[in-house]
C-alpha cells in the first residue's frame, strides 16, 4: 500500500548524536517522577537541562506509559531531567505548561490535541525563550504555535490506511469507536478510517467515555446487538479494543475487530487472533525523539524535519510481524 506523504518529511527512527563527546556514568538522567532509566550506559558530558514534558493522558492510560519509556531512555542518555505532568483537560494541561514557564525549565515537549486551549501558555513559553516540541498530538498545530519540530502521524494519513486495508478485508459497515469527544486526532483518524474506505462500504461514529471502561464495553454491547449489519469494528486506543473484545463476545457478533495503537496486552490480543491487526504509530520513539530533539536543540541549535513533521507511523503490526513486536511489548517499548 502506498502513501502520498507530500512534502512531509520522514527520518531514521533515530537521529546522530552530537559530536559532544560521552562519558561514562558521569551524572543520571531519567523522570524525577519515575527514576532514572538510564545508570547502566554512557551520559552525555554536556550540561545537564531541566525539561517539562506536559500530555493531554488520562489517569491509566497505558499508550502514554510507552512514551514515557522512551522518555526516560533518551533523558538517560542525554544528561536530561525530566518531569512528567499529564490532564486530559485542555484547560488543566495549559495551567501545567504554564506552571513549566514559571518553573523556567530549559525547554517543555507537549501533546497537543486540543492547541487553541494551549495557545497562550506555549505563545508565554516562547517569549521566555523556552523552545518547545510537539509529539503525539498536534500535527496541523505544530508549526502554528512555534514548536521547533513534531514527532508522530498523519492522523488523517494513518486512518486513510486503516481504511484502504478494511476496504482489502471486504468491510462493508464499520464501527469507529471515539474514547473522548473533543479531541481532534480521533476524529481525523475516523474520518481518515471513511475516505480510505470509500464507496466500498460506510462508516459510523459512535462516542463512549473511553475513562469508564464498564459504560464502554455497555455501549458497545448494546449497538452491537442492535446493528447486525456491523462487520468490523475499528476502535482508536489498545485500552478500548481490549473492551470491545468483550463486547463482540456479549453481543455474539461476529464482526472483526482492529484498532490503533498499542501496549502488551493488545499484542497479545493479536497474537490470540482476538484482535485483527493494529496501526501502530511507535510510542516509544515519541518520546524518545521528543526529549532527544530537545536536547539536539539545546545544546547545538539543531532541528529535525525542515519545517516539517517527522512522522513515527503509520505501522500495521498483524499476524506477519507479531512474533518480532511481541518481545518488545513484554519490555514495555511497542
Amino acid at each position: 500500500m502506498k502513501i502520498n506523504r507530500g512534502r512531509i518529511q520522514v527520518t531514521a527512527a533515530l537521529v546522530g548524536v552530537l559530536a559532544l563527546g560521552l562519558a561514562g556514568c558521569s551524572s543520571t538522567g531519567g523522570s524525577q517522577d519515575s527514576g532514572d532509566s538510564g545508570g547502566s550506559g554512557a551520559v552525555a558530558n554536556t550540561p545537564k537541562f531541566k525539561i517539562a514534558m506536559i500530555t493531554h493522558a488520562s489517569a491509566g492510560d497505558t499508550f502514554f506509559d510507552i512514551i514515557r519509556k522512551g522518555a526516560d531512555a533518551a533523558a538517560a542518555k542525554d544528561n536530561i531531567t525530566y518531569q512528567y505532568t499529564n490532564n486530559d483537560n485542555a484547560a488543566q494541561q495549559a495551567t501545567l505548561i504554564q506552571n513549566a514557564v514559571d518553573a523556567k525549565v530549559d525547554g517543555i515537549a507537549v501533546s497537543m490535541p486540543n492547541a487553541s486551549a494551549l495557545q497562550g501558555a506555549l505563545a508565554n513559553a516562547k517569549a521566555a525563550g523556552i523552545p518547545v516540541v510537539a509529539f503525539n498530538a498536534g500535527f496541523n498545530d505544530f508549526a502554528s504555535v512555534g514548536a521547533v519540530g513534531y514527532f508522530g502521524q498523519n492522523e488523517t494519513i494513518a486512518g486513510t490506511a486503516a481504511g484502504q486495508r478494511l476496504g482489502t478485508e471486504s468491510a462493508k459497515k464499520v464501527l469507529c469507536v471515539i474514547q473522548t469527544q473533543g479531541q481532534v486526532q480521533l476524529e481525523d483518524r475516523c474520518k481518515g478510517v471513511a475516505t480510505g474506505l470509500g464507496t466500498a462500504g460506510s462508516v459510523e461514529n459512535i462516542y463512549v467515555n473511553g475513562t469508564d471502561s464498564a459504560a464502554v464495553q455497555t455501549t458497545l454491547t448494546a449497538k452491537l446487538q442492535q446493528d447486525k449489519s456491523i462487520d468490523h469494528v475499528i476502535t482508536l486506543g489498545a485500552p478500548i479494543a481490549l473492551v470491545a473484545v468483550q463486547s463482540l463476545k456479549e453481543a455474539g457478533s461476529t464482526a472483526k475487530l482492529a484498532t490503533f495503537d498499542t501496549n502488551a496486552e493488545l499484542v497479545a490480543a493479536v497474537k490470540s487472533g482476538a484482535v485483527e491487526w493494529a496501526v501502530d504509530q511507535q510510542p516509544y520513539l515519541q518520546g524518545y525523539e521528543a526529549i532527544d530533539s530537545l536536547w539536539l536543540y539545546l545544546n547545538n541549535a539543531n532541528t529535525i524535519g525542515g519545517g516539517q513533521a517527522t512522522l513515527t507511523g503509520p505501522a500495521f503490526v498483524d499476524s506477519s510481524n507479531i512474533d518480532a513486536v511481541s518481545k518488545y511489548a513484554q519490555a514495555g517499548t511497542r
